[in-house]
């Protein structure tokens, strides 16, 4: 398979033969927001194709912890097995490789480890590891995105299959677009940005005064002020350039520089 295949080409009759092949599905989700970052037609794939599921929900240490508890319990209750962790400090990486092989049908077995861009999926590989194995990047689209099918070897008996690229996106506006692209790529980053910016500060009012000293919680005005701040400017006109703005909230989000979480009540209402 061709290694600089372009991230766009995981397509889903690819994930379809890999969750196929795989004895053991591990879909990673952003603990942030895992109402935009579960894949329900990966879940429904698995299912049908009667293979073992475990969720996980990664990036726990930017949540409370009684949150990471509430939203485990509430995807259990859907009938799926859940573990929260946090990959790149290690926490609860070593549970899950127990866990992992626990609910493993067979030996040897094979884990497909799957999930949407910038949940952490590479970094879950190499935590489980325990030393670097599948490529990291931590903005969508940049070098070092998964490119190629692995299969990596966990301890003997025990693989990983990385696929290449990432699940389609399906988590609606903004998520598609933020997640779908590198923000250099987005021809129009700013609508993305804006949205980007109502939904943080609906969870978290002071997420852009405690990471840009900010203070308005106007979208466009927090690009314009943004643009001001760091010296950003079109050169004809002068104008704040609100465009490297957006571009910027967006990989800080990626990046966690930006904190707010989606509450646990928020799907229970929904």
């Amino acid at each position: 398979m061709n290694g600089v295949m372009a991230m766009e080409l995981a397509s889903w009759r690819l994930l379809a033969r890999t969750i196929k092949n795989a004895d053991v599905v591990v879909e990673v989700v952003d603990i942030r927001d895992p109402i935009h970052t579960r894949s329900r037609r990966v879940e429904s794939m698995v299912n049908a194709l009667d293979k073992e599921l475990i969720i996980v929900l990664n990036k726990s240490d930017l949540v409370p912890r009684m949150v990471a508890e509430k939203w485990k319990r509430i995807i259990e209750g859907q009938g799926f097995e859940v573990m929260y962790v946090s990959a790149t400090r290690r926490l609860g990486t070593r549970v899950l490789r127990g866990f992992i092989k626990s609910v493993a049908p067979i030996k040897p077995f094979s884990v497909a480890v799957v999930g949407y861009p910038k949940t952490g999926k590479s970094s879950i590989i190499n935590a489980l590891r325990g030393r670097k194995g599948a490529s990291t990047s931590p903005i969508p689209g940049s070098p070092g995105y998964t490119k190629s099918i692995q299969l990596l070897k966990i301890e003997p008996g025990f693989y990983m299959i990385d696929t290449p690229g990432v699940i389609p996106i399906e988590g609606g506006w903004p998520e598609s677009i933020i997640r779908g692209r590198s923000p250099d790529e987005l021809v129009d980053p700013v609508r993305p940005a804006m949205a980007l910016i109502e939904r943080i500060l609906k969870y978290n009012p002071r997420a852009i005064q405690d990471a840009y000293g900010i203070e308005t919680r106007d979208p466009l005005m927090i690009l314009e002020e943004l643009a001001r701040k760091r010296g950003w400017f079109y050169k004809l006109d002068k104008e704040p350039l609100i465009e490297q703005a957006a571009r910027t909230i967006i990989r800080d989000y990626h990046k966690n520089k930006i904190r707010f979480y989606v509450p646990p009540e928020e799907y229970l209402l929904s």
